[in-house]
């Protein structure tokens, strides 16, 4: 077997459907659209949940709930991660600019120190928020937290 030899399975290959190609093609005419109505002329297309003039699912269903747009996302980050980035990047301070420069958060992320885990050295944190037991943590290391 070389590669001029090569093609595809039997089968494997189907030509498309040529539709308003004439008569002859089997699909002419009314091109497999059936005679009149909406779906027969052209720029047609269905709604999103339209079910044929049923009040759709969506619109039985009732409402729940709310989204409250002042609602503040926190990405939590544990100390025992703070101490994982110090050993790794060998720092001595923390801070949401140097995180953002190391890749590990995004741009606009705000951030949480949280109490779980254990710290080995002493290190400044500079961050959105902090949980009690997490500054209790890094002051007992004799470190500090500044809160943004």
């Amino acid at each position: 077997m070389e590669l001029h030899n090569l093609k595809p399975a039997k089968g494997a290959i189907k030509k498309g459907k040529r539709i308003a190609r004439g008569q002859g093609s089997g699909y002419g005419g009314t091109s497999t659209r059936g005679h009149k109505s909406q779906q027969s002329r052209s720029g047609w297309s269905r709604k999103r949940g339209f079910e044929g003039g049923q009040m759709p699912l969506q619109m039985r269903l009732p409402k729940r709930g709310f989204k409250n747009i002042n609602r503040i996302v926190y990405l939590p980050f544990n100390i025992s991660r703070l101490q994982e980035i110090v050993d790794k990047y060998k720092l001595s301070s923390i801070s949401v600019e140097k995180l953002y420069k190391l890749g590990i958060i995004q741009k606009n992320d705000k951030i949480k120190v949280l109490g779980h885990g254990e710290l080995s050295s002493k290190i400044d944190v500079t961050v959105h928020a902090c949980s009690t037991k997490a500054k209790e943590l890094i002051e007992a290391k004799g470190g500090k937290i500044n809160i943004i």
